[in-house]
């Protein structure tokens, strides 16, 4: 695997580490209310910027989810973390799966699926829960690829949103608006691609550890009964929490409530 810089933001301490991996197209300064929550909590905690996206580095090849999950390796083997929590928000919760089934459970204490892709977003005859038809994914791949920013900031308001409306102040969508503006146009696009049409279901039965799925009814983004219920159903033991009234970005529209969903999990 080529060398490549990736902007890592560690709270530093003697805490247990929880390292939290964002969704696309954002950065780790998505994780703002929950780096805080965290800390303050007494864990060390560890984000990072995904390749071609926010401040790290922008190379135009390896988005898909075994170099992903190799730099999340990467992450943990260069800062030599042990009894780790990982926490998969959205895309992210591909890396987690991807990187436990790749690299195993060594390092890992727990996981988490926050809104997350898996278990298999694209709908085929071989998947016909998958909640993301073909057809959408074409369409939303050539929106992006003709009208970056009218892309962005339609996804940013559904990202957010609910059947109800908009979830979130409008400055907290333009925040995540200018995150989406720092990726590359070859990472939005490659990135895309493998957050919906990787599957994940083997992935998934590599799992031992505690995990939490954690998701909003509301989500429209990626959309709960394809998702975050299935990834429950395929985990053994796995806890569910359901956050009533939720978009996808629910770590910021009801972020009290996904602290303390999280912290009440590390707790345990």
């Amino acid at each position: 695997m080529p060398d490549i810089r990736l902007h890592i933001e560690d709270s530093g301490g003697d805490g247990r580490p929880v390292v939290l991996i964002h969704g696309w197209p954002l950065s780790a300064e998505s994780w703002d209310e929950q780096t805080d929550a965290l800390v303050a909590a007494g864990y060390r905690v560890v984000s990072y910027d995904r390749r071609g996206f926010g401040r790290s580095e922008q190379p135009e090849t390896g988005y898909d989810y075994d170099t992903l999950a190799a730099d999340l390796d990467t992450v943990l083997t260069d800062l030599d973390l042990e009894d780790v929590t990982l926490v998969g928000f959205s895309m992210g919760g591909g890396e987690v799966a991807r990187y436990v089934s790749a690299y195993g459970q060594d390092r890992v204490r727990s996981v988490v699926f926050a809104a997350a892709v898996p278990p298999f977003l694209l709908q085929s005859d071989d998947n016909p829960d998958g909640p993301l038809t073909d057809e959408a994914r074409l369409q939303m791949r050539g929106g992006l690829e003709q009208d970056r920013d009218a892309f962005f900031d339609d996804f940013t308001t559904g990202f957010f949103s609910t059947a109800e409306g908009l979830q979130v102040t409008e400055e907290q969508r333009q925040q995540a608006l200018a995150l989406a503006k720092q990726s590359s146009q070859a990472a939005a696009l490659g990135a895309m691609d493998a957050w919906a049409t990787t599957d994940f279901r083997d992935d998934l039965g590599a799992i031992s550890v505690p995990t939490l799925v954690i998701h909003g009814d509301g989500d429209q983004t990626v959309p709960f009964e394809g998702s975050g219920r299935r990834t429950h159903a395929a985990i053994d033991g796995s806890e569910l929490h359901v956050v009533e009234g939720a978009p996808h970005g629910l770590n910021v529209s009801h972020a009290e409530e996904f602290n303390r969903a999280l912290l009440g999990f590390l707790a345990e």
